[in-house]
């Protein structure tokens, strides 16, 4: 069932500083100890498509604001680490990353709650974004589904978690290896079809068992899923729906489509580390990334799924996943609890490498 999730209770994980003003942000105030420009924002962000994203936010914002933006890359994992070793003195504003990696760092409290006062856009946005659990809002979210050969795969067939299981389609399915974002999702998807709910591990990963003897690969990348798809080497693959939206758009005969049961989505957050020498601006970054003509642009140029939902959805992004974008938790998907996830993480990855892969 989808986890409730009032516009009270959503704003909960959001403290309230009073004093702060949207259009004065007190950059010269920052700790006199930083090494850097104090009149720089520094945005830590996913290592793709930084091109497309200095585009659609970066430089807006800046013009809009006046806000220099230094922009560093690295993986969910490399990232996380880093501010974990950074002590309290991480020399980053805001780090978007992914939801679990977002909920590890709060384990850990390398994180401090956005600023509600100093975001007003929070009330702009889907209700999913501002769930409790986060001190730091999601700014884009990511479909789990099936990715399918509209040559041999109708999208009946693949909406049903049965495709990888059927003998027919034996060495010509792909599924996502766990420890890729797809694969938590695969997992709970399965777990609330064929079990008790998404954390039925133990029904999960007997299935999958199962169905593994036809299983060509599990893949760990997107550019691994996408060449054994256009290659003809597999039919069909468990997939975000971003895989898709460059190869529908190039003409290739492929389509992704959601399960018919067990939907579950991934969000992507923008948290402000602890100690971020720009909080203030920090906070002013997030309100400018959530705003509609932010979200539009991200939309078009990035290609992420916006959560504010007055945003328009370009031709793009409608053409792999229909009107879903318009709502998703309408459109039946659920985000998955963290607190269910965190504490159990790497016995189920354990579990997976030797009940599902070794098979």
């Amino acid at each position: 069932m989808p986890r409730p999730t009032s516009p009270s209770a959503a704003r909960r994980f959001l403290t309230v500083a009073s004093g702060v003003v949207i259009g004065s942000i007190a950059l010269a105030g920052c700790s006199s100890d930083t090494a850097r420009d104090s009149d720089t924002l520094v945005v830590s962000t996913f290592p793709f498509g930084v091109e497309q994203f200095q585009e659609a936010i970066i430089d807006p914002f800046t013009e809009a604001t006046g806000i220099e933006v230094e922009v560093e890359t690295g993986s969910n994992a490399d990232r996380l680490s880093q501010l974990q070793l950074a002590g309290g003195d991480p020399g980053i504003d805001v780090m978007l990353i992914s939801d679990y990696y977002a909920a590890l760092g709060q384990e850990d409290d390398l994180f401090e709650p956005v600023d509600a006062d100093a975001v007003p856009t929070l009330d702009e946005v889907a209700e999913f974004a501002t769930e409790e659990e986060y001190v730091g809002p999601a700014y884009s979210y990511q479909l789990n589904g099936t990715l399918y050969s509209t040559d041999d795969v109708t999208a009946e067939e693949a909406a049903d978690w049965a495709i990888y299981g059927d003998a027919a389609n034996a060495g010509r399915v792909a599924l996502p290896d766990i420890s890729v974002t797809a694969g938590q999702l695969m997992v709970s998807g399965i777990g609330a079809t064929y079990g008790a709910g998404p954390y039925d591990i133990d029904t999960a990963l007997e299935t999958l068992s199962g169905w593994s003897p036809n299983i060509l690969q599990f893949y760990s990348s997107s550019t691994e899923v996408t060449n054994l798809l256009t290659q003809g080497e597999i039919l069909a693959a468990d997939a975000l729906s971003g895989f898709a939206t460059d190869l529908v758009a190039g003409g290739e005969p492929i389509a992704w489509t959601a399960p018919d049961s067990g939907r579950y989505m991934a969000t992507n957050r923008a948290m402000i580390p602890a100690g971020a020498p720009n909080s203030e601006a920090a906070n002013q970054f997030i309100d400018y990334l959530l705003s509609v003509e932010a979200q539009t642009a991200s939309a078009e140029i990035v290609g992420d799924l916006p959560v504010n939902l007055e945003a328009t959805v370009p031709d793009s992004i409608t053409a792999v996943v229909g009107d879903i974008a318009d709502d998703p938790i309408a459109a039946g998907y659920e985000t998955l609890d963290p607190t269910e996830l965190v504490p159990t993480r790497s016995e189920w990855v354990d579990r997976f490498a030797r009940e599902v892969t070794a098979q």
